[in-house]
């Protein structure tokens, strides 16, 4: 069916002629055959979201419509690779069209010639039903793709293809249904990108994500399966707290998207990631990670569109029983694509511009994450944990997308500029970050380390706080008016934050803490803090105890390596008792 174009104004075209067409049917515009998207119908006028620059458009064109929802296409291919907005593959495109990609380039987003290795799991006779597995693929080294029934297809194995090399439109299975119609199945399946992916039932979050960021692991988790937040002002690392989720989260699968992202930056993790290892079996991270890259020259009407491609991929991979990290930088950008289509559509202005519906949006978004129970005969689980970069303008989180955004995450990684300023990495504040997931993981913590791990990071925040409300004090009449014990709290504090919370990248040994040593390092801490207490009762020197070597040791204790970081701080421990002893001995002698 076609219709004609009767205006156009940026990425939104006005057609008419198009009666029989749906709402979110992809459209093809003009002589070019654009890529494009109805939002809304009026009798036999449709609006179009176009995904591609519509410069050279004019009324008179030609409008034919698919019939289909806007989709991506999922299956054996998707790993390693990248894509535009709209899943188009950014390798094949290029090689297709040169380094200045054409207007109206058609690239399917599976390689349609690449033979990938079926190995059949079900056989005929088998009663199957949606999210059953009929065969495995090792796609890569890392991620063995597991080829399910799509939804919607329901009954008894009639044929499977025997072991071998076939293409993902190859028939590999087919079902008969209880009406007797037989379905021809593939490797590959469509799917809506704005409709939420079935599955059987959903769980509370209650395992955390180990991320190797001591402050976020231990001050403020994020569970498997949960919702976070990462505001900050420019500058103060949000995509460099998203690279390193992205590279040490213990995750199966990572969808990182780069929604109206700098091309620098988005350049930076191309070139980047197929250099990192994976700390699980060491290739490439490449292996396990699809990139959604719509920088911020790319046509803004598939900067919207973005954010869905990505979180339907991730569901994709979660129905085969896998962990999948989405990371979106930023979804600030993705709200201003939702902002600029809702003024050309003339709708009524919410708050700040942005349109009336941004908050449900938003909550769409983070609501397809989660722990699931999978759809199929074998008991599978699978999570989706979507983490969002929020970047206010001045870094004001007073403004709708910070707020609206606030309110459905559980998860509040507050950046702070004048951290980054001060080379403290992560940057996230201490004071205005939180997690909602801490009552849902302590069992977790209390069952791996005992009772010890929430009271240990509960008493840093508490010194933390202490710290904060000192500091006016400081300022007003400087330190030496304080109490010796109030001076062993700033500095206690002051180890929490530079020797704990503070991480260096660039170095191996600290780039990545597992949960055991982030627990002995940040015991270590406080068992410092506590002996020099006890120490302060005898009326000991102050300066004594801050001096001793084993200070100097702690400092540096997070540099120790994963293999022996344990029989290491076991020996600072020791050497730390040993000298607060000879100080409070030597306090009793004099």
């Amino acid at each position: 069916m076609s219709g004609t174009i009767t205006k156009v104004s940026g990425p939104l075209v006005l057609a008419e002629g198009l009666a029989d067409a749906n709402v979110s049917d992809v459209v093809r515009v003009g002589s070019q055959h654009l890529i494009g998207e109805i939002l809304n119908m009026t009798g036999d006028r449709a609006s179009i979201q176009v995904y591609e620059e519509t410069s050279g458009l004019g009324p008179g064109a030609e409008v034919v419509t698919t019939g289909m929802p806007m989709s991506v296409e999922l299956g054996p291919g998707m790993l390693d690779n990248i894509y535009d907005g709209i899943q188009r593959p950014l390798p094949e495109m290029r090689a297709a069209a040169g380094d200045s990609i054409t207007r109206g380039i058609d690239v399917p987003a599976l390689n349609r010639e690449k033979l990938w290795d079926f190995v059949p799991v079900a056989k005929p006779g088998d009663k199957v039903g949606p999210g059953d597995v009929l065969g495995t693929v090792q796609e890569t080294s890392a991620i063995l793709h597991k080829i399910m029934v799509p939804n919607g297809v329901k009954g008894e194995v009639v044929s499977v293809v025997a072991q071998g090399s076939h293409v993902v439109t190859d028939c590999i299975a087919v079902v008969r249904d209880e009406k007797g119609k037989e379905h021809e199945l593939t490797m590959m399946q469509r799917w809506p990108v704005r409709i939420a992916r079935p599955y059987e039932k959903k769980y509370v979050p209650s395992r955390p994500m180990n991320s190797g960021q001591r402050i976020i692991d231990t001050m403020f988790p994020i569970a498997k399966g949960g919702t976070a937040a990462v505001p900050g002002p420019f500058g103060s690392g949000k995509t460099v707290v998203q690279h390193q989720l992205a590279k040490w989260s213990d995750v199966d699968i990572v969808v990182y998207i780069g929604c109206g992202e700098r091309g620098n930056e988005m350049t930076d993790v191309l070139m980047e990631f197929p250099e990192l290892k994976d700390p699980r079996n060491g290739e490439p991270l490449m292996k396990r990670t699809v990139l959604i890259a719509n920088t911020s020259d790319m046509p803004v009407a598939a900067r919207e569109a973005s954010i869905y491609t990505g979180i339907t991929i991730a569901e994709y991979f979660r129905d085969m029983g896998y962990d999948v990290a989405v990371l979106a930088d930023s979804t600030s950008r993705w709200a201003e694509a939702l902002r600029e289509m809702s003024g050309r559509l003339e709708e009524m202005p919410g708050e700040e511009g942005y349109p009336a519906y941004l908050a449900s949006r938003l909550a769409q978004f983070y609501e397809r994450a989660g722990v699931i129970e999978c759809l199929g005969s074998d008991e599978r689980r699978g999570s989706v944990t979507a983490i969002g970069a929020v970047s206010p303008p001045g870094g004001d989180i007073s403004e709708p997308v910070s707020q609206a955004t606030m309110r459905i995450v559980k998860v509040f990684w507050a950046l702070d500029s004048s951290l980054a300023y001060a080379r403290h990495f992560p940057a996230i504040n201490w004071l205005t970050s939180y997690s909602l997931y801490l009552d849902t993981l302590e069992p977790w913590y209390t069952e791996q380390f005992g009772e010890a791990y929430m009271q240990n990071r509960t008493k840093a925040m508490h010194i933390l706080q202490e710290e904060s409300e000192l500091q006016e004090i400081v300022r007003l009449v400087g330190q030496d008016a304080l109490s010796p014990a109030d001076r062993l709290t700033m500095e206690t504090a002051k180890m929490i934050r530079e020797d704990f919370l503070q991480q260096n990248a660039f170095v191996d040994e600290d780039a990545y803490s597992s949960y055991a040593k982030q627990f002995r390092l940040m015991d270590l801490v406080l068992r410092y803090d506590s002996f020099c207490r006890e120490a302060l009762d005898k009326s000991v020197d102050l300066n004594a105890l801050f001096t001793i070597p084993a200070r100097e040791k702690i400092g540096r204790a997070k540099m120790a390596d994963a293999a022996t970081f344990a029989a290491d701080y076991d020996a600072i421990e020791a050497q730390m008792k040993k000298e607060i002893a000879e100080v409070i001995a030597g306090g009793e002698d004099a």
